[in-house]
């Protein structure tokens, strides 16, 4: 067997800053994806657990413990009082989510939107998961910390998909959910401070800014500048007009 991947990388450049990133289908039929890395290649199932294990026997870590949980509140009658995440447990599951990190990135680059938003929102469970059970709040925190990045790709995600399908004001209702969304993390973990450095919160306002600036103008905008237009140079008939135009399209609505 020859472990030498020396020809893959050859064929396969390696740039600083870009994420390099294909999708292909293994001889088994699977779709698997590979990011290239400063290193090498990092291989990844496209679907599932990105590894492709299944840890105790569940298709992934969240959801064995999420099994534990249920057993925990059937041998307590519903009860889930006492049931904690200790730190091998919280730095296990940080473990596993760092994989589906790795693969909406990528994903994100394949223009997978999809997949970027059944992913982040995966995570968004386990986070939280842990939250609720983890023994001490360092420990919540320890995930939870990630939590502004990754709502920010799930708004891209779900914006891009809006803009894809020409539906403008669907995609600033999305960006403008998110941003209130990330405001909130911060304010429910006293951290406003880091909120006023956010990285993810001026990504996603320029974003917004972007588009509310290309977004196509509705008939009720068209008509109200061609008002202010008419009645800048004076021309009262036209404004008169637009203003009739103004009133019908009130009226049919």
């Amino acid at each position: 067997m020859n472990f030498d991947i020396s020809h893959l990388l050859e064929q396969w450049d390696y740039q600083p800053g870009e994420v390099a990133v294909r999708k292909f289908k293994a001889k088994d039929g699977a779709e698997k994806i590979q990011l290239r890395v400063d290193l090498g290649l990092l291989q990844m199932n496209a679907t599932g657990r990105p590894d492709g294990k299944r840890p105790f026997g569940h298709p992934s870590l969240l959801q064995h413990y999420q099994s534990k949980l249920a057993k925990y509140r059937k041998i307590h009658g519903g009860n889930d009082d006492g049931f904690t995440l200790k730190a091998d447990d919280c730095a296990r599951l940080q473990q596993e989510a760092i994989q589906y990190h790795h693969r909406y990135i990528c994903l994100f680059q394949l223009e997978d939107y999809s997949g970027v938003i059944r992913d982040t929102e995966r995570n968004l469970e386990v986070f939280r998961f842990v939250n609720e059970y983890a023994e001490s709040d360092e420990l919540a925190w320890s995930l939870q910390q990630f939590c502004p990045q990754l709502l920010m790709m799930r708004v891209r995600a779900k914006g891009t998909l809006a803009l894809r399908d020409d539906k403008h004001e669907e995609a600033l209702e999305v960006i403008e959910n998110g941003l209130e969304e990330i405001r909130n993390f911060y304010r429910q973990h006293s951290r406003q401070d880091l909120a006023e450095q956010s990285g993810e919160i001026h990504s996603l306002e320029s974003w917004l800014q972007e588009i509310r600036s290309k977004r196509p103008l509705s008939e009720r905008e068209k008509l109200e500048h061609a008002l202010d237009e008419a009645v800048r140079q004076e021309d009262y008939e036209k404004a008169a007009q637009v203003r009739d135009a103004l009133r019908n399209l009130k009226t049919s609505r």
